[in-house]
């Protein structure tokens, strides 16, 4: 019997939001789907992340719009899945068990199948909700652990630190500490798990040792989602295959390789060559690569590498021999467990389908590509571009000082912040930590859940006035108003719950949303015949909030 590899496709959400800052609109979007329907891949990641936001900010599309006009258009071919940051759903602060369950709910009765539920500290407890709310509702659980590295500290640092009585962690984020979250996961009713490494710093030798250990000790499907940023992502995938992991996250060609996945045509040929079958249907891959080719021209704006691969159809795949060498001696090194050949023909393999040059700057700081990015425009907008060495090296100080965070979505962009303001701080003569930003606070309070390392109380008391790590109370929380509108007739902004919880996820961006649809609305019907008189008013509650007021369960 032929070995299974099951693929998740990133394109329409993590690939393009790679690539392409979000931008791909309903039209672009919509001249896949036919592809998408007879292509078959296991699930589609297509919503959530910074899908919602961008599609509203940028294209003035309804998030939930999109999330149906997919499910509509692939027609039960492929699970659709979507990415979201457990109690913080898409924001910072943790939001209350009422919002969450409107959310899960809604999300899975507008298509979502999956739903992949991550924290950036792997605090289990920020994830239990969403993964509560998710079944209860008939969808799956996809647990991630998100991945990381230790911080590293020069043999001096270490020296001092020993002098003044400050334990550094040596040997935090280990083959140990993964899967014993995973096990948790699994204990609290994931479906299943995937190691989300954003970074893409998870290399070939860890990939290998880090699923096998999962598949010795979980049963559950393993995932592995990384990135191409610093030049692990194909060899890693490889090596997770060899090992047998049960679904990897690729992209399809022209939206992949860089800040984004690998291209599931690569994994193909290697899963060919291993006896693999991935079910996927080629002849509707090769289609979608087509489209997409147009539609990266059509996003060349934000298009940062303009690298496009070479002409290639993964229906006759003839590579030149020497190619097909590589793929070849890939496959018997990884089987062979030669992690640095695997790496160097991979990333030969990487270079001939045109991929961007390994980002060094990323490898060796150990940190995220979009962090890096963040980091630097910070600098350049104080005129500090020349102190970039400087940051990069008080990263992993920063780090320790708030708990030594993964480096994901929202962790990495604070500590980035935090590492460039104290640098400002030391240029204008004042010590660090002098100019804090208020989720550097929150994390060092312990808002946003509990770090893997302990925060020193002096120090959170320093930057937060309390000693005591202190969880956010949600009972203090207040939704964000819905008023009516005079100037439309008395309409009030959100008019169902799905626009509520637009308002109460991204309220900046939803109140212009939906002010721009209530007057659209509004002008239709006065160009339009006489509405139809008023049906009488439900004695049943016409949204979450009002049931919370009735003191009803949702």
């Amino acid at each position: 019997m032929k070995k299974e590899l099951k693929i998740r496709d990133l394109t329409l959400r993590d690939g393009q939001q790679s690539q392409f800052a979000t931008r791909m609109n309903q039209s672009q979007v919509d001249r896949v789907l036919p592809f998408y329907r007879t292509a078959h891949f296991y699930a589609m990641e297509v919503w959530g992340g910074a899908v919602p936001d961008s599609i509203m900010r940028y294209l003035n599309e309804n998030p939930w719009f999109r999330l149906e006009s997919i499910k509509d258009g692939i027609g039960g071919a492929s699970k659709l899945t979507a990415l979201s940051r457990g109690r913080n759903l898409f924001g910072y602060t943790p939001y209350p068990e009422s919002v969450i369950e409107g959310f899960c709910r809604n999300a899975v009765r507008s298509g979502i199948d999956i739903m992949r539920i991550f924290d950036a500290l792997n605090d289990v407890d920020n994830m239990t909700s969403s993964m509560r709310y998710v079944k209860e509702n008939g969808g799956k659980a996809d647990c991630a652990v998100c991945y990381t590295v230790d911080p590293k500290f020069t043999v001096g640092e270490r020296v001092a630190s020993f002098f003044k009585g400050r334990k550094l962690p040596d040997h935090l984020f280990t083959i140990k500490y993964f899967v014993g979250k995973a096990k948790e996961l699994a204990a609290h009713g994931a479906d299943m798990i995937t190691i989300k490494d954003m970074a893409g710093l998870i290399d070939p030798g860890t990939s290998g040792q880090l699923i096998r250990a999962l598949k010795d000790e979980i049963d559950l499907p393993i995932d592995l989602h990384t990135h191409c940023t610093p030049g692990f992502g194909t060899a890693s995938i490889l090596m997770a295959v060899v090992n047998g992991v049960d679904i990897v996250d690729t992209v399809v060609l022209s939206f992949s390789g860089g800040p984004a996945a690998p291209a599931f045509e690569i994994i193909q040929l290697f899963a060919v060559k291993l006896g693999i079958d991935t079910g996927v249907d080629l002849p509707a891959v090769a289609a979608i690569e087509r489209e997409l080719k147009v539609a990266r021209t059509e996003l060349s704006k934000y298009d940062q590498y303009k690298r496009l691969p070479p002409a290639f159809d993964i229906c006759r795949p003839e590579l030149p021999p020497a190619i097909e060498r590589l793929f070849d001696d890939a496959i018997g090194a990884a089987k062979s467990g030669k992690v640095n050949e695997v790496l160097a023909l991979c990333q030969k393999i990487e270079a001939w389908f045109n991929y961007p040059e390994p980002d060094e700057i990323v490898r060796v700081a150990q940190i995220p590509g979009g962090m890096y990015t963040n980091m630097m425009s910070q600098l350049k907008e104080a005129k500090l571009e020349h102190h970039l060495k400087e940051v990069l090296a008080i990263v992993p100080e920063v780090r320790l000082d708030a708990g030594v965070p993964p480096l994901v979505t929202p962790t990495s962009q604070i500590v980035g912040v935090q590492a460039v303001n104290c640098i400002m701080d030391k240029t204008n003569g004042k010590p660090f930590y002098t100019n804090v930003s208020k989720n550097f606070v929150e994390l060092v309070k312990g808002t946003y859940g509990r770090t893997p390392w302990p925060v020193d109380p002096a120090f959170r008391e320093r930057i937060s006035g309390v000693r005591e790590e202190t969880p956010y109370d949600t009972s203090r929380y207040v939704k964000q108003p819905n008023p009516e509108m005079p100037e439309l007739g008395g309409r009030k902004l959100a008019e169902n719950e799905k626009d509520e919880l637009l308002l109460e996820l991204f309220p900046n961006v939803a109140d212009k949303f939906l002010k721009g649809v209530r007057e659209s609305e509004r002008a239709a019907a006065l160009t339009s015949a006489p509405p139809e008189p008023e049906p009488e008013p439900s004695r049943y509650p016409d949204s979450f909030w009002e049931t919370l007021s009735l003191g009803m369960e949702c």
